[in-house]
């Protein structure tokens, strides 16, 4: 039965848990609104980033993207996985998720001061106002759901307790501010951990994994617009096309690449219990992150061609290959397990990502990086054909 509600009724809905063997679960139309928010913050941390480098602030600037990137990252985060085991789609869990949303709009608004000058006052405040908001749907849950309760109540607490403690850091002096930075970000990370030894939630396998599946489009989708508005700047100069055309090649070639590997594997068959399901979770700050900083490395490396920025050819090259050796590495191991390391396909990735760490050295960079994005896809494709079963024949 559908959950829309309409103008007359629906208002208010007991927030049950909603069961992880549904059948047809997928994203919601307020789901992808909630998406659609983040847009703008992993937009503004990319384009920071990527100043940053072209400045020559590379360990400034790899360090705010980090923390920046930890808080987009941790937000979406905290609300996909509540909204897989207790979407209602009442009237009252809408209004608490524009609220969501207006506060990633704030964060949104902090990114680039966060990142560049290490001034998390906006991105803070923003957070100040999803948690209250997030704090208020657990709460909710917690009246609702007896089973799951003492769990509810745990995350609630710990989301509240420790949004305390970001605000209590903007006054604290700025040279132990990354060092709490650290110590909360860990006790976020644990909040999960402790509410769900109570009781675990009932998360969606096939949900979760859509989810995560389309945010890392979204990311992707920032890479190539970055990527696109930069060729655009360096074209209305004094650049020709012959100028860029190999980082266009190369770029395309790799999110391409980037994208068949991603969406190559079943993720939801990953999702089998708690442990696994914080592996995935948590192993996909890399991923996103690595994904946002794809597309910044390849508009460096087109401004570094048209003779702008103060980077060297090979660390110009090397905020290219990083990246994309990264979310290589880090997707091959989300998706395979220790037992399965000895299989045929497993055994192409790690000399791949070496050559692509290799090709920082080489003389077109972004072009090699593409080339061996794409040849690593068709290795793993030509081991599937060759370890598939053949079907019977009847």
């Amino acid at each position: 039965m559908s959950q829309t509600p309409s103008i007359a009724g629906a208002w208010h809905r007991p927030m049950v848990a909603r069961s992880a063997d549904e059948k047809h679960r997928s994203a919601t139309a307020l789901e992808l609104f909630f998406d659609l928010s983040f847009v703008a913050a992993v937009a503004q941390a990319a384009v920071a980033f990527e100043h940053e480098l072209a400045e020559g602030h590379i360990a400034h600037g790899v360090l705010g993207y980090a923390l920046v990137f930890f808080a987009i990252w941790w937000a979406w985060m905290n609300f996909t996985w509540f909204a897989s085991a207790y979407d209602t789609d009442d009237v009252a869990y809408r209004l608490l998720t524009l609220v969501q949303i207006t506060g990633a709009l704030i964060m949104a608004a902090g990114a680039a001061e966060a990142l560049q000058s290490q001034d998390f006052t906006v991105i803070t405040w923003g957070y100040v106002v999803m948690r209250l908001a997030m704090v208020s749907q657990w709460l909710r849950a917690a009246r609702a759901d007896p089973e799951r309760r003492t769990s509810c109540l745990r995350y609630a607490v710990g989301i509240l307790v420790v949004q305390v403690g970001w605000v209590a850091r903007l006054f604290v002096p700025d040279d132990g501010g990354l060092v709490l930075f650290v110590l909360l970000a860990l006790a976020e990370l644990g909040v999960p951990v402790w509410a769900e030894r109570a009781a675990t939630t009932t998360w969606h396998p096939h949900h979760i994994a859509e989810r995560y599946g389309l945010f890392t489009l979204i990311v992707l989708g920032e890479s190539i617009i970055a990527a696109t508005m930069a060729v655009r700047t360096a074209l209305d100069g004094d650049a020709a096309l012959g100028d860029v055309a190999t980082l266009v090649v190369g770029g395309i070639l790799t999110v391409f690449a980037l994208w068949w590997l991603y969406f190559a594997q079943n993720a939801p068959r990953r999702l089998t219990g708690l442990h696994s399901a914080l592996l995935w979770g948590y192993g996909h700050y890399a991923v996103f992150a690595s994904a946002g900083a794809v597309g910044a490395g390849l508009a460096l490396n087109v401004a570094h061609a048209t003779g702008h920025g103060h980077l060297g050819d090979h660390a110009a090259a090397a905020a290219y290959t990083v990246p994309v050796a990264v979310f290589i590495t880090i997707v091959w191991l989300l998706h395979h397990r220790a037992s399965e390391v000895r299989g045929a396909s497993d055994i192409i990735h790690p000399p791949a990502v070496l050559a692509i760490l290799a090709a920082t050295f080489a003389p077109e960079p972004v072009l090699v990086t593409g080339i061996l994005a794409a040849l690593l896809i068709a290795a793993t494709l030509v081991v599937a054909a060759r370890t598939t079963p053949a079907p019977r024949q009847t």
